[in-house]
Formats: structure tokens, sequence, C-alpha cells
């Protein structure tokens, strides 16, 4: 077995470039944000850039990489507004996944901000749920643990295992054990 290596990359420029760097620093796999990661909005990808994404990617040898969501989302949010636009922009980037042949998206799950941890967990097993629905199955979801901070969702194997159990297509979503919020 091939022992992967790679790092988190920026798309600065233009989002093909992110291969390049993956290639100067003899990565095998990577992880990038296909987008501004603290705001709402993502710039439209260009057919251009995504044809010469794949090119890059299928001449380079590397694989799979990862895309991250935006910090921005929280799927157990109990303010509509945060919570739609977090359905609405885990959706965007597992279409974004999609169109580039990116076969994993990592995201957090988000805070229930004191609603309780029941009310989290119902929203983000929603989210996660009307998401994938959506969008063709090409891609899985990883789900990132977190360090346990008041309020937030996922911080231990029992949480990620509970919400697991509660999405549809169980074969659409994974874990990304993150060590440096592992306590």
């Amino acid at each position: 077995m091939e022992l992967k290596l790679g790092l988190h990359l920026s798309i600065a420029g233009s989002i093909d470039e992110v291969v390049d760097r993956a290639v100067i620093r003899d990565c095998n796999t990577f992880q990038m944000f296909s987008r501004n990661p603290r705001g709402w909005k993502a710039k439209s990808l260009g057919l251009e850039e995504v044809e010469s994404f794949k090119r890059k990617l299928v001449k380079s040898g590397i694989g799979p990489v990862f895309i991250h969501t935006p910090y921005l989302l929280n799927l157990a949010s109990p303010k509509k507004s945060v919570y739609f636009k977090s359905v609405k922009a885990l959706k965007e980037e597992l279409c974004r996944a999609s169109s580039l042949g990116v076969p994993y998206i990592v995201t957090h799950l988000g805070s229930h901000l004191g609603h309780g941890r029941t009310v989290g967990f119902k929203r983000i097993v929603r989210a996660i749920n009307d998401s994938l629905a959506a969008v063709d199955d090409s891609v899985v979801l990883l789900l990132e643990n977190t360090a346990g901070t008041r309020n937030s969702m996922g911080s231990s194997f029992e949480d990620i295992e509970y919400i697991c159990s509660g999405i549809e297509d169980r074969q659409r979503v994974g874990v990304c054990f993150d060590t440096s919020h592992a306590y």
C-alpha cells in the first residue's frame, strides 16, 4: 500500500494551479478549499479552469483529492439564516467537487449554540440528507471531528456514529479524523 502524503494547498490565482503546487511539493494527495473559506459567496468555476484542473490531476497521478468546506458552515445552527446558507453552501461544494472530479468533501459539523445536542443532531442529519439527495453520488462527504469546544458537535466518535446512523445513504458518508482536534 502506497503511503499518501499531502497537505492543504492554496487555490490562489486559478483552481488548477493547486495541482502545480502539489506537484512541486511532491505530494501524492492534497486538500484545498474550492472557494473563499470565510465567505458565503463562491466565484463560479470556469469551464476552462475545471478542464485544466482535471487534465493536470490526471497527468500528475495525484489522488485522492479532498475539498474542505468553508469555515462558516454550521449544519447544527438553530439560526435559520445560517442553517439555510450552510446547507446551500454544502450542496454547492458537493456540486463543485463533482464537476472537478474530486471524490471527497471534508466538513465541520457546527455548533448547536446552546440549543442542545438533540436539536443539533437533528439539524445536522437533515442537512446532510438534503444535501446528498440534491447532488449526484460521485462525492463522499467526510465528517470531521471537532476539538470539543462548548456546544460543538462531532467531538467524539459516539457523536459521529450517532449522526451517521441517521444518514439515509450511508455509503456516501465517512469520517475525517483530524488529529489536531483529538484530545
